[in-house]
């Protein structure tokens, strides 16, 4: 089988498409998950939502792989490497990403999220002596001037700024998660496919919290309405934002590198307030056009430079 890598449809339209699903997905899952706090309150919790959320992708993502004979076997002497990148992420990113959605609306909560390209070239850059592409940042910044611009109230004129300070004290928290698990991530993909990495990330991320829901939340769990609507919002969250995302993800970083592909995420507030709109959450107003408009020249041009450089 030819390996993706060499095929032109992933070095360029393709490496695009996914990374574009994946914040499309990613952008979609704050919007999905604050509807859970609002429905399931008082008995949801950051812990059962993302338990069962990673629950649902393990089982539906593991034997598919193992049934397709894709699945492939830890190494010997990667088993901490893989156990520490599940940690980060889906473990302790999600713990922190999740808590901060229940603080602050998901609008707000994708933005701050929307930072991390910002800091993912400086982590690279301290651990791999990676050199810095000035017009990248330069691209990364200019995404995010148009995420401040989509924030902008026309009537008031000022910012939204109704915000929980620990919400953004977990989101921040996220985001330095995030740079961790970027990096340690292309170590990681020299090594496997980015579907075996997605699918041992659930799994370990899952046992992690399997103590957890036993011990604090087992009082909770039948207290919860188990409806066709939680589930349904819980299959989206497990199947599209915990398997399909980081799928796509790791491909991309794989084919375009890691700095690159870490500035699709400037997106996802994009996709969230698009989101948003269509379910009549907010409404799409001249200075979010702009921003998105801006969000998008910040990327093109982040694209195009690293094209050159190459």
């Amino acid at each position: 089988m030819k390996d993706f890598r060499k095929s032109k449809f992933f070095s360029t339209f393709g490496s695009q498409l996914v990374l574009l699903l994946s914040a499309a997905f990613w952008g979609s899952s704050f919007i999905f998950t604050k509807g859970l706090f609002e429905t399931e309150q008082p008995y949801i919790s950051t812990i059962i939502i993302v338990s069962l959320r990673l629950l649902i992708a393990t089982l539906t993502f593991f034997p598919f792989l193992i049934i397709t004979k894709k699945l492939e076997p830890i190494r010997k002497g990667d088993w901490l490497m893989m156990m520490l990148l599940s940690f980060w992420e889906p473990y302790l990113y999600m713990i922190l990403e999740t808590s901060g959605v229940s603080y602050v609306s998901g609008s707000l909560a994708s933005i701050i999220i929307a930072t991390i390209p910002l800091c993912v070239p400086f982590g690279m850059a301290v651990v791999f002596k990676e050199k810095l592409n000035p017009m990248a940042i330069v691209g990364v910044l200019l995404s995010l001037v148009g995420i401040v611009v989509m924030m902008i109230n026309e009537e008031g004129g000022g910012l939204h700024v109704e915000a929980n300070p620990i919400g953004i004290l977990f989101l921040v928290g996220a985001v330095f998660v995030a740079v961790v698990y970027t990096v340690v991530l292309v170590k990681v993909l020299g090594r496997y496919k980015p579907y075996t990495i997605t699918a041992y990330q659930n799994l370990f991320g899952l046992i992690y919290f399997i103590p957890i829901v036993l011990v604090f939340e087992r009082e909770s769990l039948p207290m919860l309405s188990w409806s066709w609507e939680m589930w349904g919002r819980l299959a989206f969250l497990g199947v599209f934002c915990s398997t399909v995302s980081y799928v796509c993800f790791n491909i991309g970083i794989k084919s375009v590198g890691a700095t690159a592909a870490s500035v699709y995420n400037n997106l996802i507030p994009v996709f969230t307030l698009i989101l948003a709109v269509a379910i009549g959450q907010e409404s799409l107003t001249i200075t979010k056009v702009a921003g998105m408009a801006i969000v998008m020249l910040g990327l093109f041009l982040a694209q195009i430079k690293k094209k050159t450089a190459q």
